[in-house]
């Protein structure tokens, strides 16, 4: 059943590098609502070496994650096989933001595949515990293709829209703090 980890290995890196979505869990550290995200694309997320990891996170819907990390930094990541082959993977540790205009951005560009339009940051995750469960209860799905419409909608945005992103970002729907104003529109990628 359950497995402590002491690092990420060779094996888990590849469990995490087949699956094709993974979750991300915050939660504020007094009062608010916990925040769990489910996201996609699967060049967005990499392994660093065997106690970091990072993915890049797009503009969407709201900015909890940043918002959480910024006041406690805790972060939880889940990656959930629907294959025959039944297994849950938690990576918890506390993150941190990187956004495209900090220096320490470009170290982290050869991890992933081409940028996607509508980057927002880097979120860096420096892994403190390791664990796994059976996921017996997981119903199995199989993949069809990886959706695009968030890749076409950021592509097609005008700048004016990220600038309201921005904006709307500023908060975190109970009201931490998240995007300065300052906050760079994401690059054009084509």
């Amino acid at each position: 059943m359950a497995k402590e980890f002491s690092r990420i290995d060779e094996s888990l890196r590849e469990f995490i590098g087949q699956q094709a979505m993974f979750f991300v869990a915050t939660a504020p550290s007094e009062g608010g609502r916990i925040n769990l995200s489910p996201k996609g694309y699967q060049d967005t997320f990499a392994v660093l070496d065997e106690h970091t990891v990072a993915y890049l996170d797009l503009f969407g819907s709201g900015v909890e994650t940043i918002a959480h990390l910024r006041d406690n930094g805790r972060i939880t990541v889940m990656f959930c096989s629907f294959t025959r082959n039944s297994r849950i993977l938690r990576l918890f540790g506390t993150g941190r933001v990187v956004r495209p205009d900090d220096a320490e951005f470009d170290s982290f560009r050869t991890h992933f595949g081409p940028l996607h339009p509508g980057l927002r940051a880097a979120i860096v995750i420096d892994v403190e515990r390791i664990a796994d469960a059976c996921g017996f209860a997981v119903p199995y799905y199989e993949l069809v293709d990886e959706r695009p419409v968030l890749d076409a909608h950021h592509t097609n945005a005008p700048e004016e829209a990220y600038a309201r992103l921005v904006d709307r970002n500023r908060h975190s729907i109970d009201g931490l703090p998240a995007l300065n104003p300052d906050h760079p529109l994401p690059p054009n990628v084509e």
